[in-house]
């Protein structure tokens, strides 16, 4: 019989953090354990919130704790799925994420899911996910993330004016106050930038840039470098048709 590695050591937890800020649904799902146990995952699961942007080795460590003591638990299994997904490790995050699907009943994680079969390189299987009856049954931000994904396949497979019809209805029935309008649209600007369209993806960088209140893009860059990409572009052809040419003739 071979012999069991020996348990890693917990990970410490950060002084003040008590489990409770966890919110209420997953609360829910904790309650299938003893009391000690749920705290002690909630502590973990909170501590992953804090360092999956900053330390995601570091909240590694807690969601793979989480997972273990509670294996049956989604919260947890998406938890150590996010920072896999984070980490570029698809293999494992898109494991988990149907992980979670098969206890949770729920098909919220389907645009990672599809996006970690983009990854792996299997861009039919990815299609087939994203086409499937549950992507029609989504809520409308998680629609919306799934065509941004699909977007972005259309556009590896060369397939430029798909990746912009992909995304075309939604910009435009989408309210510029939903959570994941920003997002959308600028991935509708890339997918204009990509197919040649500078001007198009300048009016949607520009979109992207007044939508996005949290910051989560970098749309406001984007649209001073094709602002400036403009005037470096002219600056030195102007210069070339000087050489050569005579004080009278310039």
């Amino acid at each position: 019989m071979t012999p069991k590695s020996p348990r890693k050591p917990e990970p410490r937890i950060r002084e003040g953090v008590t489990g409770h800020e966890v919110d209420r649904g997953v609360k829910n799902q904790l309650r299938t354990l003893s009391k000690e146990n749920a705290e002690g995952v909630a502590q973990h699961l909170v501590m992953v919130s804090e360092l999956l942007d900053t330390d995601p080795e570091a909240a590694l460590a807690h969601a793979e704790t989480a997972a273990r003591r509670a294996g049956r638990v989604p919260a947890a299994r998406e938890a150590l799925g996010l920072v896999a997904y984070r980490m570029g490790d698809w293999a494992r995050a898109l494991s988990e994420f149907r992980t979670v699907r098969r206890l949770s009943g729920s098909s919220h994680l389907l645009p990672l899911m599809v996006d970690c079969e983009r990854a792996l390189g299997r861009h039919v299987k990815a299609l087939e996910l994203a086409q499937s009856d549950e992507a029609a049954n989504l809520a409308i931000d998680d629609r919306v993330e799934l065509a941004i994904v699909v977007s972005g396949l259309r556009r590896d497979l060369g397939q430029l004016d798909s990746a912009i019809a992909g995304l075309s209805d939604l910009v435009r029935r989408l309210s510029p106050n939903r959570p994941s309008a920003a997002r959308l649209y600028y991935a509708y600007a890339d997918a204009k930038l990509a197919a040649g369209d500078p001007s198009g993806a300048r009016e949607w960088f520009a979109r992207a840039a007044d939508a996005d209140h949290e910051l989560e893009t970098d749309a406001a860059e984007r649209l001073d470098e094709l602002d400036g990409a403009e005037v470096i572009d002219l600056s030195p052809d102007l210069e070339d048709d000087d050489e050569g040419l005579s004080p009278e003739e310039r």
